[in-house]
């Protein structure tokens, strides 16, 4: 047997996948949970060292013979993390998260110092945002300067286990692009953005060499071997950001169809052989992990939403279905803006949820559910219609992520979007998107001219099972619905981010 294996760091879990891309099946997976350190200020952060135990437990959980049959590695993590590592490789301080938004104060100082917003996305194609890397690393140099001093490399979360598994120091364009450090349109860091987030020039001597994502990093260490049960030598591609490795996964790597991936955050994205630099700023310009550019929309509260109202209402995952099929289409009027963790997209950092509409009739616990689940995709749906305006036009929608397992939510995506929904057999995502990577790499290595999109399109097959079309039948309950988002939004929003 050989096999790729793709690794993903999530934000709740980090899974493992071991792909056999002859026979074309998955022949094993594994998974091991993630908690995040919050606070009421914003603070979400997670310890690089409890990655690696959950990295070594899930590849554990897998024979020894099926780890001993991998022939090449590529890694997905959670986009926008800042590892802050010494000289000597050590780790510095608590890993600042995407869904952290204690460092809005940086953001403000960052965008006034470079002269605006506009001029941001001038220099970057992004805006300076809470989510994104720059300010982060300025809150270290604010908050912890002695620690600052000694940081001597800038590293994203898959670019450290590449680092551990290899003692690689690189990064790629699709996840550097994250960092609001890249200038996307030229693919190299930008100079005048780098100088403004640290004039003293540590960070500028701290980031690593970009590569292209077809190369190979490295090969795994004897001490990496030894600790994770990986057979030594075998190779590594470059990974990339979760976001990055799910386009691969789902097989966006050419035009014409857009992936919407329902997990903790939900995220909308397509694929352009040129940059799309919105300038808005609605939409993130990055780079894809194949080459090519990632036009993408995020936003914070996706299932993370749904779960927590979950908790609230003592809902299992497998009455979910049936307590949202309770309620119509369009929750008769119930609206919840499900901004729990503040929000990127609209840019509310700061702000918290809403429940409107409340009345007689809809404050039963389907009706919340499910107004709840259709907000968080309203959310997302706002990011068609953007990349619509800048010119993206798809036919259908490829699911992924946790949600995408609830045939309400995949109907509802369908009806909200007008579009219809694709779900794949490989519904791994992001990790499968990794080992697809990873086997890229390996036949580019080995001399032969293979393409990712010939690989995804030979490696991919559609589920007609749970692939679903739009109901007409719901269209105008979905047209008041997504009217009254609109306005409770437009309304609510300067309140909301307080």
């Amino acid at each position: 047997m050989n096999t790729v294996l793709g690794i993903d760091l999530g934000t709740q879990s980090l899974k493992v996948v071991f792909y056999d891309d002859h026979a074309r099946e998955i022949v094993a997976s594994a998974s091991a949970p993630l908690d995040v350190d919050r606070d009421s200020a914003g603070k979400a952060e997670q310890r690089a060292e409890d990655w690696l135990q959950a990295l070594e437990t899930a590849l554990r959980q897998v024979p020894g013979p099926i780890r001993d049959s991998a022939r090449a590695i590529g890694i997905s993590g959670q986009q926008h993390g800042f590892v802050p590592v010494d000289a000597e490789g050590n780790v510095l301080a608590p890993v600042k998260l995407w869904c952290d938004t204690a460092t809005q104060a940086q953001v403000d100082a960052i965008t006034a110092d470079a002269g605006g917003r506009e001029r941001c996305i001038e220099w970057t194609g992004l805006p300076v945002l809470a989510g994104y890397t720059a300010p982060k690393i300025r809150w270290l140099a604010d908050n912890h300067p002695d620690l600052y001093v000694r940081m001597a490399h800038v590293m994203l979360p898959h670019d450290y286990l590449n680092y551990v598994l290899s003692g690689a120091i690189v990064m790629e364009y699709g996840d550097a692009s994250g960092t609001g450090l890249l200038d996307v349109r030229e693919r190299c860091w930008s100079e005048r953005m780098v100088t403004t987030v640290d004039p003293g020039g540590r960070l500028a001597s701290a980031l690593p060499e970009l590569v292209a994502a077809d190369t190979m990093i490295g090969r795994v260490t004897a001490a990496a071997a030894e600790r994770f049960g990986l057979p030594e030598g075998t190779p590594l591609s470059t990974g990339g950001g979760d976001n990055m490795m799910a386009a691969i996964g789902t097989g966006n790597v050419s035009a014409g169809k857009l992936t919407m991936s329902l997990g903790t955050s939900g995220t909308l994205f397509a694929h352009s052989d040129t940059a799309v630099v919105d300038e808005a700023g609605n939409i993130a310009a990055f780079c894809g992990s194949t080459g090519g550019w990632m036009p993408l929309l995020c936003t914070m509260n996706c299932t993370l939403a749904t779960e927590l109202v979950k908790q609230l209402l003592d809902i299992g995952n497998d009455q979910f279905d049936d307590t949202v099929s309770g309620a119509p289409a369009g929750a008769d009027g119930l609206t919840v803006l499900p901004f729990f963790t503040g929000e990127r997209t609209p840019d509310l950092p700061r702000a918290s949820a809403s429940v409107l509409g409340l009345n007689a009739q809809n404050t039963t616990r389907a009706h919340l559910l499910r107004a709840t689940m259709e907000g968080a995709t309203f959310a997302i749906r706002f990011g068609v219609d953007e990349l619509s305006r800048l010119g993206i036009q798809a036919q259908e929608i490829v699911l992924t992520g946790g949600g995408a397992n609830s045939a309400e939510w995949r109907q509802a995506v369908a009806d909200i979007c007008g579009l219809p929904v694709t779900v794949l057999l490989q519904d791994e995502g992001a990790s499968f998107g990794a080992a697809l990577q990873a086997l890229w790499m390996l036949e580019r290595s080995e001399g032969r001219d293979s393409d990712i999109a010939d690989i995804a399109a030979a490696h991919l097959q559609r589920c007609p099972e749970r692939s679903v079309a739009p109901n007409p039948g719901t269209a105008d309950a979905y047209a008041a619905a997504w009217t009254r988002y609109r306005k409770a939004l437009d309304t609510l929003a300067p309140l909301l981010d307080t």
